[in-house]
C-alpha cells in the first residue's frame, strides 16, 4: 500500500482511544502533525538536532507589516521543503486576522506525494 510510506506514529499531543490504548496518527494525519511540529519548533530548540524546526520564531517581535509577512512565508516554505519530504508545498500565504490584529493566519497548501491528495493547513502566528 502506498500510504505505508506516510507512516504511523504517536499523536501530538499523545491521546488514548476508548480502550485506553495510545491512539496513533496514521498516514496523512501523521504528515499534518509533522507539519505542525516543524512550524512550532524553534531552530536550536532540540538539543540533538539544533537545525530542526522553523525560523518563524525569530519573527515573533516583528511588526504586522508586508515585510514581516514576506519573511513569515519564506520561513515556512524553507522549513517545510527541508524537513517534510513527503509533501510538495504548493502555496503559502499569510494574512492578518481581522479579529486579532497581532495574529497572522498562515495558509499552507500542500500535496502529499505518494497519494497525490491535496490539503491545506491554517497555522496561527502571533506578532507584536
Amino acid at each position: 500500500m502506498d500510504s505505508d510510506f506516510l507512516g504511523v506514529g504517536w499523536t501530538s499531543p499523545v491521546t488514548l482511544d476508548g480502550k485506553g490504548q495510545i491512539q496513533p496518527a496514521r498516514y496523512e494525519e501523521a504528515v499534518r502533525q509533522s507539519i505542525r511540529m516543524i512550524l512550532s519548533t524553534a531552530r536550536g530548540e532540540r538539543l540533538m538536532r539544533p537545525d530542526f524546526g522553523c525560523s518563524l520564531h525569530d519573527l515573533v517581535f516583528s511588526t504586522n507589516s508586508v515585510a514581516a509577512i514576506g519573511q513569515v512565508i519564506s520561513a515556512v516554505q524553507e522549513s517545510l521543503i527541508q524537513w517534510e519530504p513527503r509533501i510538495d508545498v504548493l502555496n503559502v500565504t499569510a494574512i492578518p486576522d481581522a479579529d486579532e490584529p497581532n495574529r497572522l493566519l498562515i495558509d499552507i497548501r500542500y500535496l502529499v506525494r505518494t497519494t497525490n491528495n491535496l490539503f491545506n493547513l491554517v497555522y496561527p502566528f502571533y506578532v507584536t
